[in-house]
């Protein structure tokens, strides 16, 4: 029998895609949200594809305050922004 790959929704576009070919940003206990490129920090996880386009999606459609159920300031989305145009670079 085959292993089943996980599958979690892009917060951007709502695609269904492949966990390992995702992006996981976490929201912390103490309220810190940041990627995790790991995929094992503790905390509530939502996923992106590794894409501006997909960010900029879910920026404008709330996706991530959504998903955290909380609002995000715009100094955290700019900081996620810079750091996701690092990672796509690489």
């Amino acid at each position: 029998m085959a292993k089943k790959t996980p599958l979690r929704k892009c917060v951007g576009c709502g695609e269904m895609i492949a966990k390992k070919e995702m992006l996981r940003v976490v929201k912390t206990k103490d309220g810190t949200i940041k990627f995790d490129p790991t995929g094992r920090e503790n905390g509530r996880g939502a996923y992106l594809h590794v894409d501006t386009g997909c960010f900029d999606k879910a920026v404008k459609s709330k996706g991530l305050e959504r998903s955290f159920k909380m609002f995000i300031d715009a100094d955290i989305y700019n900081k996620l922004g810079e750091e996701l145009m690092d990672i796509e670079q690489k």
